[in-house]
C-alpha cells in the first residue's frame, strides 16, 4: 500500500497543506453577506433545498460585523487549537463570487490583508455565477495567493439535481471547470451522499464522472435535514430513507476506492449546527464517522484509488 499519508490511506488537506506550506493551516470562514442567483429570484426564490436560512454558510462569520471584526472573533478561537499555524481566508456562505466585481475586489482584498499569517484565499461559489471579468480578476488572485475555487457539484444525477432544486445544468458544471482549470485555479468540488432515491451505485456514478476531469480536491458530505429549510418540510410531510452510518462509512470507502489518487479529500462528512439538525444525528459525532471510514478502509486493506484505474 502506498503511504499517502502517515496515518491515512487517503490524500488529507491536513497533509497537503503541510506539503505546501511546512505548517499547519486552518480556515477562517468568513461571510462577504453575499446572496445567490437561487435565492434572490434570478433563477429560483426558494434556494437549494438542503440550504438553512443562512445559506451555506452556518458556520462563517456573522455578516453583521466587518471583515475585521469577524476576523479577530474566530481567529481567536481558532488560535487556541493551533497558536502558530497559517490561515486561509474562507468566504463560504451563499455565493461568492455573485457580486459586481467592485465587491469582489474589495472583500477579497482586504481578506488578505488581515493578517501576515493569511497565505491562502478559499471562494465557494457556483459554476453558473463566474463571469469573466470576475474569471480574470481570479486569475490575478491566483498570482498573489494560494487561490481555491469551491464549487457544489453535490449530484450528477438530473432527477436529483431537480429534487434538490440545484438550478443549473452539468453542462455548466464542466464550462466552469474548464475555464478556471485554463487559469490554473485549484479547484475543488462538493458532493452530498444521501440525497433521496440515490442508490449506492448512483453516489459511486458522481465520482467516476468526476474522476474525468482536473481537478484538486473534493469535500464528501453526508445529507443533513436542517430546521427552517425546505427540506425540513419535504421530509416531514414525506419522510424518506436516511443514510445510516454505518451505509454512508460503506459508500465513502467505495468512493474513495474510485477516486483519482492525486485528489485531496478535504472532507469526509459534513457539519450542521446541533440547534438545526433534525436527521441524521450520528453526523454530529464528526471524529467517530472519520474514524470509522478509516476503520472500514484499514480492514479492507485498501486506499484512494485502488480501483481507479479499472474504471
Amino acid at each position: 500500500m502506498d503511504a499517502f499519508s502517515k496515518a491515512k490511506p487517503y490524500r488529507t488537506l491536513t497533509d497537503f497543506y503541510q506539503s505546501q506550506f511546512n505548517s499547519k493551516v486552518f480556515k477562517i470562514a468568513l461571510n462577504g453577506d453575499f446572496t445567490c442567483p437561487n435565492r434572490d429570484g434570478t433563477i429560483s426564490d426558494l434556494g437549494c433545498i438542503f440550504c438553512s436560512e443562512k445559506g451555506s454558510g452556518d458556520f462563517a462569520g456573522d455578516k453583521n460585523l466587518v471583515l475585521e471584526e469577524q476576523f479577530e472573533q474566530i481567529k481567536a478561537v481558532m488560535t487556541q487549537k493551533w497558536p502558530t499555524g497559517k490561515m486561509i481566508a474562507f468566504f463560504q456562505a451563499n455565493t461568492n463570487t455573485y457580486a459586481p466585481l467592485e465587491k469582489l475586489r474589495k472583500l477579497f482584498d482586504k481578506a488578505l490583508s488581515l493578517h501576515e499569517d493569511i497565505v491562502g484565499l478559499s471562494i465557494a461559489t457556483r459554476p453558473d455565477s463566474i463571469s469573466e471579468e470576475t474569471l480574470e480578476y481570479l486569475s490575478t488572485l491566483n498570482q498573489r495567493t494560494f487561490l481555491t475555487v469551491e464549487l457544489g457539484l453535490q449530484t450528477i444525477h438530473d432527477k436529483t439535481a431537480d429534487w434538490i432544486n440545484r438550478g443549473y445544468s452539468l453542462s455548466r458544471f464542466e464550462d466552469a471547470i474548464r475555464r478556471l482549470r485554463e487559469k490554473n485555479i485549484r479547484v475543488v468540488v462538493h458532493i452530498i451522499n444521501g440525497l433521496k432515491d440515490e442508490t449506492k451505485n448512483m453516489m459511486t456514478e458522481t465520482i467516476r464522472y468526476i474522476n474525468r476531469f482536473d481537478i484538486q480536491g473534493i469535500k464528501i458530505h453526508m445529507l443533513c435535514v436542517l430546521k427552517n429549510t425546505p427540506l425540513e418540510n419535504t421530509f416531514q410531510t414525506n419522510p424518506f430513507k436516511i443514510l445510516s452510518l454505518n451505509e454512508y462509512v460503506e459508500i465513502v470507502c467505495d468512493q474513495i476506492e474510485l477516486l483519482k489518487p492525486n485528489v485531496v479529500l478535504e472532507r469526509l462528512t459534513g457539519d450542521a449546527p446541533k440547534n438545526l439538525l433534525i436527521e441524521p444525528l450520528w453526523t454530529l459525532k464528526k471524529f467517530v464517522v472519520v474514524n470509522e471510514i478509516d476503520k472500514e478502509l484499514r480492514r479492507r486493506h485498501s486506499q484512494q484509488g485502488i480501483y481507479y484505474n479499472q474504471i
